[in-house]
């Protein structure tokens, strides 16, 4: 386990905010010196705190785009079944999100396509020709009320003495 202090944290909640601020802007914020900051972020980029940084783009740049959560499950669960289809589901430019879940479908993915047309070529490829793909149940989104793709560091700190 990584261990994170408070100014780690600081910084993550940051960069979380708005990863694309200067250096300088950062440790500003952080009320910690330029070269404190950047090694602080190089460690937390080498230790994988930080897998990556990009920029969230908005469903408005394709108005008829559409966002699907698909739960999946397998006929087979053999743990090559399942690495079989997570194989082709990390190959699938459409699928943003695939978790395995217990106590219900076994997998949940959430997918973007650029509209039905392309969600079902999507299906058709990844589920239809699958013979191990027993159920597909697909959700699709109407209104996006809140997207916070970030975590909130502040409850894993360790109680005070």
């Amino acid at each position: 386990m990584i261990s994170l202090d408070d100014v780690d944290r600081k910084l993550l909640h940051l960069l979380q905010q708005d990863a694309g601020r200067s250096n300088q802007a950062l440790a500003e914020a952080a009320g910690i010196s330029p070269a404190t900051a950047l090694r602080r972020v190089r460690r937390l980029v080498e230790d994988g705190v930080i897998e990556r940084q990009v920029a969230l783009l908005s469903p408005k740049v394709l108005p008829e785009s559409l966002t699907a959560i698909v739960e999946i499950t397998l006929d087979r669960q053999g743990a090559e079944h399942q690495a079989a289809f997570e194989a082709r589901v990390r190959a699938e430019g459409a699928v943003q999100q695939c978790y395995r879940v217990a106590s219900g479908p076994d997998f949940v993915l959430v997918l973007w396509v650029p509209g039905m047309t392309a969600y079902q070529a999507l299906v058709q490829r990844l589920f239809t020709q699958d013979a191990n793909v027993r159920n597909v149940r697909s959700f699709f989104s109407l209104e996006r009320t809140k997207f916070e793709p970030r975590m909130d560091l502040s409850a894993s700190s360790p109680p005070a003495p």
